[in-house]
């Protein structure tokens, strides 16, 4: 058995070994050839292939060919009268073309070699903001940051960090072209005023792109102000019969015979090659339509509740060639789930200057006259400097001179003939005067004015007091700078769209959540984490040059020094290295927030060397309180420390060190006696929430309160115990506890004796009674016998007497 296999780079997931033993633990069942059903346990996975597929099909291939015919008419149609009510826009666009000075124009007027240099005024701008642009939005780390959406939880932190760095990774380093097509982007948009991205996914590359589209090849419907509701953008594209042989072996495109490529050149084509010296000699391009758009299809309508076609519009991308009009695609523009049917953007618009239709205001619309003027000011300056340097003149016929009319180099002389007369009699030469000074400081005057427009003026700093406070300059700034931030808060903001667009792509072909770590490789982002961030781009809208953004922090270090404890001071000088660009700002200024969990000693070690420290709510805080309570009461640390200049600091920072340790500690107690956790501590609560809290608190402390009272009172107790004064006191308590104890027992003593007397007199007592009633009772007996026989002789006596008769 072959035992060279390579170790795995990831796990298997946990129960997958158990689950091939369980031979019984899976079940396929296959009823339909094309549908499979797989029972796993309690779960059951459906596969049936064709339902997205089906969705996502390129309509071109099924439906009528009259049809697709009769669409594709009236769509070319359509885009061409969309393409003519721009043609002044063109015309604006090619004239302003010239304006940038690419080329040295070859002037003949009004002689031949006239000057035909152009003022630098609009190409300077360009230049001036794409160098400024590109810095701010794509710095070398990575032009993306995240934002945790809704509660942070240390695994939304985790998937934020996860995600920025997949990102960053994706932008700077696979899409490679993505930088220079940002470029080429930040180079026309301030001279256009309007530039678009378009991103999407290439299944030729198999990933995600972000390509810049110029202005002119992006066609809007006249009365368009936003692409969200725009009903029909078109996208010029050309691309070789090579890759849209591709794209239909890949079926992305119908499989149709192509057509001859159509030679037509627009203007501001015509006028970029001339711009740049290039010639279309060779371009065999095609020239594609690709027209996302609202349509009522025929075979593919909306329909209502009694299934009948509702004649409302739905999205489509329609591709179709220019000239011949032959379609190559037509797809659904929608979610399939989406029940609105909202249609699916591909583009972001980056603008310069808003503007009244749906294109944006750019430097050629906004300074091109004042570029044309300065351009005709510095053309007759320079034509009069080369007039006064080489003049010309009158000269008489019948004089000659050798060389004829050639220029006399320095330090030349010519043998001239001549007639009668002097020389001078026979030339007059013209009066050309020296460039006036008149019209260079209009020149001037209207440069200036043009830059002002532009934003592009030198702030004149040696106008300024080096003395002058923070905040004043910071005024001076921002009124210097309004124009140009505004236009990087309108940059930021597409450029978020942008971003949007292409987290969406990749976390629909990121790998699902999973539930295992791999051993050897870093764990990359999954699609579950985009759904709890946000992506914005690391560029401030609030401050457009590095500049502003340092005079803002050095502005809120001036409040800080003077409230210095209202103020986090390194976070504070965090934020500015971070500005500065400064790397590895967080070694040098350390953060409480960037500790993790140490022990009690080396927090105090920590304290020593004056090094951030931070509790974490899950410690054993008594067990911290009271090693740096020892700490501080040891006799050796607190003398080294006394001898260290920075004891105050010490002590200080230790001490607010054991406050939080002491905070912790409460609100675990609080916890306990509520028999429940409490919300985080920066956690929003509704109002009913946090009034019953607080009710619940307020006993919870009170139990608190009287626990802390008795431990404080037996920690008293035992302290008092350990003083010897009141161990003497206690040692002389006890004695006369014992001479007590001892006098009670001789009282008890006595007492008992006592009583015992009291008892045996009692008995006494209690006995003569006794024999008394004994002696009465007889007596008692005796009389009442001698009174019985009295009366029983009296008896006898009576009875004994004759009885006397009764009277009649």
């Amino acid at each position: 058995m072959a035992t060279n296999i390579d170790k795995a780079l990831f796990q298997q997931p946990k129960g997958m070994e158990e689950l091939a033993q369980d031979e019984e633990a899976i079940e396929i069942e296959i009823i339909d050839p094309e549908a499979v059903n797989i029972e796993i346990g309690d779960m059951e996975l459906s596969i049936v292939p064709g339902e997205d597929d089906e969705f996502n099909e390129n309509l071109a291939d099924t439906l009528e060919e009259d049809v697709i015919m009769e669409m594709a008419s009236d769509l070319a149609g359509d885009i061409e009268q969309d393409k003519n009510s721009r043609k002044d826009w063109e015309k604006a666009y090619t004239e302003g073309l010239k304006l940038l000075g690419l080329q040295y124009e070859e002037r003949t007027e009004p002689w031949n070699g006239a000057s035909g240099v152009f003022h630098p005024m609009i190409t300077e701008a360009v230049v001036r903001f794409q160098s400024e642009t590109i810095t701010e939005t794509f710095p070398a780390q990575g032009p993306v940051r995240t934002k945790i959406l809704g509660k942070e939880t240390p695994d939304k932190q985790e998937a934020a960090l996860r995600v920025q760095e997949d990102m960053n990774y994706e932008l700077t380093e696979v899409m490679r072209e993505f930088r220079p097509e940002h470029e080429r982007m930040l180079w026309s948009l301030p001279a256009t005023g309007s530039a678009f991205k378009k991103v999407y996914y290439d299944p030729n590359l198999g990933r995600q792109v972000s390509i810049f589209v110029p202005a002119e090849d992006i066609i809007l419907p006249y009365g368009t102000t936003d692409l969200d509701t725009c009903y029909r953008l078109t996208h010029v594209m050309r691309k070789t019969k090579n890759e849209i042989i591709k794209l239909q072996k890949a079926g992305f495109y119908r499989d149709i015979e192509l057509p001859d490529p159509s030679r037509e050149q627009d203007n501001i084509k015509k006028a970029k090659d001339k711009e740049t010296g290039f010639s279309d000699l060779n371009d065999d391009r095609y020239t594609l339509y690709e027209a996302h758009v609202d349509l009522v299809l025929k075979g593919d309508e909306d329909m209502g509740d009694d299934d009948e076609p509702t004649e409302i519009t739905r999205p489509y991308v329609v591709t179709l060639i220019k000239g011949s009009n032959d379609v190559l695609a037509i797809r659904r523009n929608w979610e399939q789930e989406d029940p609105l049917e909202l249609k699916r953007q591909h583009f972001v618009h980056y603008q310069y200057i808003p503007g009244f239709g749906a294109y944006g205001f750019g430097l050629f619309h906004l300074i091109g006259g004042y570029a044309k003027s300065a351009t005709s000011l510095m053309r007759q300056l320079i034509d009069a400097g080369t007039l006064s340097n080489l003049p010309g003149g009158l000269k008489s016929r019948g004089m000659r001179i050798k060389g004829d009319d050639t220029p006399i180099a320095p330090g030349e002389w010519r043998d001239v003939d001549i007639g009668s007369g002097a020389l001078r009699d026979s030339i007059l030469p013209l009066p050309y005067k020296e460039p006036s000074m008149v019209l260079a400081g209009l020149m001037d005057k209207i440069v200036e004015e043009g830059r002002r427009f532009a934003a592009t003026a030198d702030m004149k700093v040696s106008d300024m007091s080096a003395q002058a406070p923070v905040g004043t300059t910071l005024a001076l700034l921002e009124r210097q700078l309004k124009v140009m931030t505004a236009v990087q808060a309108r940059l930021h903001y597409t450029f978020k769209q942008e971003l949007r667009l292409l987290a969406a792509i990749i976390r629909d072909y990121t790998d699902p959540a999973y539930d295992y770590d791999p051993i050897d490789a870093p764990r990359k982002a999954k699609a579950a984490d985009y759904d709890h961030v946000d992506i914005i781009p690391v560029s401030d809208p609030n401050a457009a040059t590095m500049s502003q953004r340092v005079v803002q922090y050095q502005a809120v270090i001036q409040m800080a020094q003077m409230a210095p404890d209202i103020y986090d001071l390194p976070q504070l000088h965090r934020q500015m290295l971070a500005v500065l660009g400064i790397k590895d700002a967080d070694k040098l200024v350390p953060l409480p927030d960037d500790q993790k969990p140490k022990d009690p000693v080396s927090e105090n070690m920590a304290a020593l060397r004056l090094e951030p420290m931070k509790a974490f709510f899950y410690q054993d805080h008594e067990s911290h309180i009271k090693v740096h309570m020892m700490a501080m009461q040891d006799p050796i640390v607190m003398q080294l420390v006394g001898q260290n200049p920075k004891a105050p600091q010490i002590q200080a920072a230790m001490m607010a060190h054991v406050a939080e340790h002491v905070g912790f500690a409460y609100r675990q107690k609080i916890e306990q006696q509520m028999g429940m956790p409490l919300p985080p501590e920066d956690e929003k609560l509704p109002p009913e929430m946090e009034i019953q809290l607080s009710s619940m608190m307020a006993q919870a402390a009170q139990q608190v309160l009287q626990q802390s009272q008795a431990q404080q009172a037996q920690q008293q107790a035992q302290q008092q115990q350990q003083d010897p004064l009141i161990q003497m006191q206690q040692q002389e308590l006890q004695i006369k506890m014992q001479e007590l104890a001892l006098k009670k027992q001789e009282v008890e003593g006595k007492l008992s004796l006592e009583n015992k007397r009291l008892e045996v007199d009692a008995m006494n007592k209690a006995g003569q009674l006794k024999l008394q009633k004994q002696n009465a009772e007889i007596t008692a007996f005796a009389k009442a016998g001698d009174i019985k026989t009295k009366r029983e002789q009296m008896q006898m006596q009576q009875r004994n007497q004759p009885q006397e008769k009764p009277t009649k």
